[in-house]
């Protein structure tokens, strides 16, 4: 059967309500399961058999939207998390332990980069951060023998540099080990990881996939593309017994395709607990259902919005992959050809107290730390999030003092140019 397009998955993916059943994905608001014997219980603690057993480990809500995002992603197994950060704490933890290493992209997101090199880094586990312009010969000196994975984000939050996927799985798998993509900004709509040689992909569902600022959630897909068997010296936990699940070993019982998703739900969730609610993964539902549509208005409200500030005389700067004077801009057509994303980082003539004035004249577009929701936000990281900075602090940090992060939202293109406009009116 021919696999359906995104816009048709997005709506009916991961669930086919048979004869009188719901329509929509019912919510199943238990945090127990009721079996006939005690056999039949057993089953599921051996992994012997499909089904739940305590809402900590799985939930039927929650699998039926992670199948639609398994889905969507080209995947062949996901799992909801309580987090965006949860879900990359995971991904990471699920195959490296105390004494390994990780390569990752050094423009990440800031609360995953403090993941990585402060939280991590406590566990035992390496990282060694690398910039994702790097020569081939600087990344292939990144790599250890106690490597066991490379991760990056498709868009980074906020530099916005788009990743090399192609390139970064090359050197990825020429050293035996997996690519991790963090899909959060392009979603499954502007880009399939997958498709250009992703193992796993990670989304935080509480930016564009759920869409409304709702509710926090994150989700991992496995590509099932990823051969662990090749090296059972460096992936032990899926490559030998389990003893705390009777000696199951994860890739004979379940393949390639299910293995990862498995050990992460048997032992991480069960252990750790960041479990995600079931009725946060019905909000995430209906999001994903409008997420197409909704993707391109983000994209073509910030193009529109990138080409106005562009063409502003009081704008220093504006970084933003779809516009052509972008470093950025070949990677983008190459694997963002439906348009990257709403969000758009500019400086303004004036510095640090210039871009303070404009923030205080905006109506439309809100003061928030969110982004990627429906609704316009706007930040200046010198005056909130980075205050207890200097200038100079702040330039170490690629984080300006001019810098202003904006996310475009649903709203009218013309009515969000027009409250820049006012704002960047004020400016004496």
């Amino acid at each position: 059967m021919k696999e359906h397009q995104i816009e048709t998955i997005a709506v009916q993916g991961g669930y086919t309500p048979k004869n009188g059943e719901p329509r929509q994905v019912p919510i199943y608001m238990s945090t127990t399961y009721k079996y006939d014997t005690s056999a039949d219980m057993g089953k599921l603690f051996d992994l012997e058999s499909d089904g739940y057993m305590y809402s900590r480990l799985a939930n039927p809500t929650c699998d039926m939207v992670a199948k639609k995002i398994a889905q969507m992603e080209g995947g062949t197994a996901a799992m909801l998390t309580s987090s965006g950060q949860a879900a990359n704490f995971f991904s990471v933890f699920n195959i490296a332990g105390c004494g390994d290493h990780i390569v990752s992209s050094s423009t990440i997101y800031g609360g995953t980069f403090n993941l990585f090199a402060v939280t991590m880094k406590r566990m035992g586990i390496d990282f060694t951060f690398v910039d994702p312009n790097c020569s081939d010969e600087e990344l292939k000196a990144a790599f250890k023998p106690n490597t066991k994975a490379v991760f990056g984000e498709t868009i980074a939050n906020p530099a916005l540099t788009v990743f090399d996927i192609e390139r970064f799985a090359k050197a990825a798998h020429n050293h035996g080990v997996p690519l991790i993509v963090d899909n959060t900004f392009a979603t499954p709509v502007g880009c399939r990881p997958i498709e250009w040689g992703a193992d796993i992909v990670t989304h935080s569902t509480t930016k564009y996939m759920e869409g409304h600022a709702a509710t926090i959630g994150g989700c991992i897909v496995d590509s099932g593309k990823f051969d662990w068997t090749k090296y059972p010296e460096k992936f032990p936990g899926l490559c030998t017994p389990d003893e705390s699940y009777h000696g199951v070993t994860y890739t004979e019982r379940f393949g390639l395709g299910g293995a990862f998703i498995t050990k992460c739900v048997a032992q991480l969730m069960r252990d750790l607990g960041a479990t995600p609610s079931p009725q946060s993964a019905f909000l995430l539902s209906l999001g994903l259902e409008s997420l197409p549509v909704r993707w391109e208005r983000h994209c073509s409200n910030a193009l529109k919005v990138a080409q106005f500030l562009e063409a502003n005389e009081q704008v220093s700067w504006v970084n933003y992959p779809n516009l052509p004077s972008n470093a950025y801009y070949e990677l983008a057509k190459k694997y963002l050809p439906k348009g990257s994303c709403g969000v758009i980082s500019f400086g303004i003539k004036g510095g640090r107290a210039a871009a303070e004035t404009f923030m205080e004249h905006l109506s439309l577009a809100s003061i928030e730390t969110h982004v990627a929701d429906s609704h316009t936000c706007c930040l200046h990281p010198a005056s909130s999030t980075h205050r207890q900075m200097n200038d100079e602090q702040l330039m170490a940090a690629g984080v300006p003092g001019d810098l202003i992060r904006l996310s475009v939202g649903l709203e009218n293109a013309d009515d969000l140019i027009a409250d820049i406009q006012n704002a960047l009116s004020q400016i004496q």
